[in-house]
């Protein structure tokens, strides 16, 4: 485990992140505070621990055991086109935060009951928080604004 400002940070295995979660449950941490992702695809070099391969995704959740007053960073590595356990048993909180990834970075979470788009309609193409997504430019009036 590393730490960073004061609280720990852990980085598991894709395999091994429902069973860490599971783990941090029964250990106090029954709060799911945040659950988002980082597209690194311009940061391939970036620094992680010995032993961690960086992917292009890093899902990132925070846990709090209000207990304890105590939080916990979990760190996952997803390459690129790959899934990932949903947390949704053990913290039904984060259904609309796996739908949030889903739908901007098209991470896929394995056994989420609802994982359709919660931000963007339906039918839209691309997930826009991807280094990838190729951003259009598409003007917009004002009312009553200056030519």
């Amino acid at each position: 485990a590393a730490e960073s400002c004061g609280q720990r940070v852990l980085f598991v295995e894709p395999a091994q992140y429902l069973a860490a979660i599971e783990s941090l449950y029964r250990d106090g941490f029954t709060m799911c505070v945040d659950l988002t992702a980082v597209d690194y695809l311009a940061h391939a070099g970036r620094s992680v621990p010995v032993g961690v391969v960086a992917e292009r995704f890093e899902v990132v959740v925070n846990l709090l055991s209000v207990a304890r007053r105590e939080r916990v960073r979990v760190r996952v590595q997803v390459a690129d086109n790959a899934s990932l356990a949903s947390i949704f048993d053990v913290h039904p909180s984060s259904e609309a935060m796996e739908r949030e990834v889903f739908d901007m970075f098209g991470i896929s979470f394995d056994g989420h009951p609802d994982l359709t788009r919660i931000l963007m309609p339906e039918d839209w193409d691309g997930h826009p928080l991807r280094k990838d997504y190729a951003q259009g430019r598409i003007p917009v009036q004002f009312k009553g604004a200056a030519s």
